[in-house]
C-alpha cells in the first residue's frame, strides 16, 4: 500500500507556514520538472492573493526544503574571486554561489575606460544578495551572501600605456581575433590583480583555518591576445605565490571555463540561472562586456544624468553578441551606437556581417 504521505499535496505556503516569493515558488518548481514530480494546482483567494498555487507532494517538498545528508552537494569552503562586471566574471560568481560556502568578490578600479563594469559589477551583486541569497536555498543551505569590495588602484593610470585606460589609444573596432586587439592589453594588468587577489584568499585561510580557492574566468579566447590568461602564466605564478608564503599550498585556482570560450560560458550561465532559480534577463542585463560603452544624456539640459550603453562595434562587444546568436536569445543588456540607442536586431545584424568577412579572410589566406 502506498505511504499516505506520499499521497498528500501542499502548496509551498502550506509546508513554510508563510510566503515563499517567486523566486523559491520558481526554483521549487523548476526541481519538481526536472525529477518529473506530481505538480497539481488549487484555487485560493485571500486578503493577501487570489489564484491558482502550486501543489506538491509533501516528501518531495521535504527533500528539498530539508535535504538528507547523503544527497547533498558537499560544497567547497570558500573562494575568491575577481569580478569586472562582464559577462564572464558574472557567470563565474553565479557558478561561485553554486559551489563554494563563502565567497568574496573583488573589483578592481585601475582608471579603465569603461568604469560603468564597476557599477554593473555592484548591481549584480546587489540583486543576487537581494533577490536570491535571502530566498533561494543552495544545496539545502542558507548562504551567507556574497562579500564584495571595489578596489582603487589610483595613480596607476598616468602610468599605464593601453587603449583601455583613460587618455590612452582609442579602443580598436572589429573582429577579437585580429591584432589590432593587443591595443586592449593593460601591462601585468592580471598579475596585478592576481596579487591582491591571493593575499585576500590567503587572509582568508588564515582566519578560517580552512582551504580557499581563487575562481577566474579566462578561457580559450583569451590565450592568443592576453598571455596571462595562459595556464603557463598561472602556473608560475602560483609557483612563486607558494614560494613566498606560508600555507600558500591551502590556496589552488579555480578556473571552470579554462577550456571554453564566450559561448559555453553563457550556456553554463543559462543553466546556472535555472538550477539557481534566478532569472537570466535580470542577471546579465546587469554585466557590461563592451570597451567601448556609451554614455546617452537624459536631455541637452540634464547634462549629468542618462544611461550607459554596450557598444556592438569593440571586439569584446563581438565577441559577446555572437555568443547570444549562438545560444539563440537576444541580450537583455542595452545598445547603442553613434546614432542613439539601438535594438538588438542592429547589434545582431552587424555582429553577422564582421563574423561573415572574418571568415572570408580566414579562407583565403
Amino acid at each position: 500500500m502506498e505511504n499516505q504521505e506520499d499521497n498528500t499535496m501542499d502548496s509551498i505556503y502550506d509546508y513554510l507556514s508563510r510566503a515563499a516569493g517567486p523566486i523559491i515558488g520558481a526554483a521549487v518548481y523548476a526541481e519538481a520538472s526536472r525529477l518529473g514530480e506530481k505538480v497539481g494546482t488549487r484555487e485560493i483567494s485571500n486578503r493577501r492573493y487570489k489564484g491558482k498555487v502550486m501543489l506538491y507532494r509533501r516528501s518531495f517538498l521535504e527533500n528539498y526544503f530539508n535535504p538528507k545528508e547523503e544527497t547533498m552537494i558537499k560544497k567547497k569552503p570558500a573562494v575568491v574571486l575577481s569580478l569586472s562586471g562582464g559577462m564572464d566574471s558574472s557567470t563565474l560568481l553565479l557558478r561561485c554561489l553554486a559551489e563554494y560556502e563563502n565567497v568574496t568578490a573583488i573589483s578592481f578600479d585601475y582608471g579603465q575606460k569603461h568604469r560603468v563594469e564597476l557599477e554593473r559589477a555592484q548591481s549584480l551583486v546587489d540583486h543576487l544578495n537581494s533577490e536570491f541569497v535571502k530566498n533561494v536555498k543552495v544545496h539545502g543551505d542558507s548562504h551567507p551572501g556574497i562579500k564584495y569590495k571595489q578596489i582603487k588602484l589610483d595613480g596607476l593610470v598616468d602610468l599605464l600605456d593601453s587603449a583601455l585606460v583613460s587618455g590612452g589609444d582609442e579602443v580598436p573596432e572589429g573582429h577579437y581575433e585580429e591584432d589590432n586587439m593587443k591595443a586592449t592589453v593593460v601591462p601585468n594588468r592580471n598579475k596585478i590583480f592576481s596579487s591582491i587577489v591571493q593575499a585576500i584568499a590567503l587572509s582568508e585561510v588564515s582566519r578560517s583555518g580552512k582551504p580557499c580557492d581563487i575562481a577566474l574566468g579566462i578561457h580559450a579566447g583569451d590565450h592568443d591576445i592576453y598571455p596571462d590568461c595562459r595556464q603557463e602564466f598561472r602556473d608560475a605564478d602560483m609557483e612563486a605565490f607558494r614560494l613566498g608564503n606560508w600555507d600558500a599550498d591551502k590556496v589552488n585556482f579555480f578556473t571552470p571555463y579554462l577550456e571554453g570560450n564566450k559561448f559555453t560560458i553563457l550556456q553554463d550561465g543559462e543553466k546556472l540561472c535555472e538550477d539557481l532559480g534566478l532569472e537570466f534577463n535580470e542577471v546579465y542585463s546587469r554585466t557590461m562586456t563592451s570597451y567601448k560603452p556609451i554614455f546617452i544624456k537624459h536631455s541637452f539640459s540634464d547634462l549629468e544624468n542618462g544611461k550607459w550603453f554596450s557598444d556592438y562595434k569593440s571586439a569584446s562587444s563581438v565577441e559577446r553578441v555572437e555568443a547570444f546568436i549562438m545560444l539563440g536569445r537576444p541580450d537583455p543588456a542595452p545598445y547603442a551606437d553613434e546614432t542613439g540607442e539601438v535594438n538588438w536586431n542592429t547589434a545582431e545584424t552587424y555582429v553577422k556581417r564582421v563574423l561573415a568577412e572574418r571568415k572570408r579572410e580566414v579562407f583565403s589566406k
